[in-house]
């Protein structure tokens, strides 16, 4: 699952789901991205977001980016924690800020993405 809203370029949406489909099969965990701004409160919101990926909510990685709002909320299921513990999260989501507050959202995202899949990998 990729929602982007028009803070993407089209290919920069492409490289995003490409990065989403690489960490899927590097880690063997479900990640999906959701950029634009949350509904209500935002762990509330991204915790909503993760729920809908369903059956696959256990082994999936959310990360939920509200450019205007300057919120970024990663979300794992139960099974993906086991593989991604929040020490390594906060990693991830630092790497991801110091990108999305220069402005570049794409490539904090991919980049972002990328860690969580390597860091899971790790514990494969």
């Amino acid at each position: 699952m990729v929602t982007v809203l028009p803070a993407l370029s089209p290919a920069q949406a492409d490289d995003l789901r490409e990065a989403l489909r690489a960490a899927d099969r590097r880690s063997g965990l479900r990640f999906a991205a959701y950029l634009g701004p949350a509904i209500g409160p935002r762990r509330h919101f991204a915790e909503r977001l993760h729920a809908a990926l369903g059956e696959e909510a256990d082994r999936a990685v959310l990360v939920f980016v509200d450019p205007g709002g300057r919120a970024l909320e990663i979300v794992t299921g139960l099974h993906a924690g086991r593989r991604l513990p929040d020490r390594e999260c906060r990693l991830a989501a630092t790497s991801m800020a110091l990108a999305l507050g220069a402005g570049d959202l794409a490539g904090g995202l991919v980049s972002g993405v990328g860690l969580l899949a390597d860091l899971a990998s790790r514990r494969r």
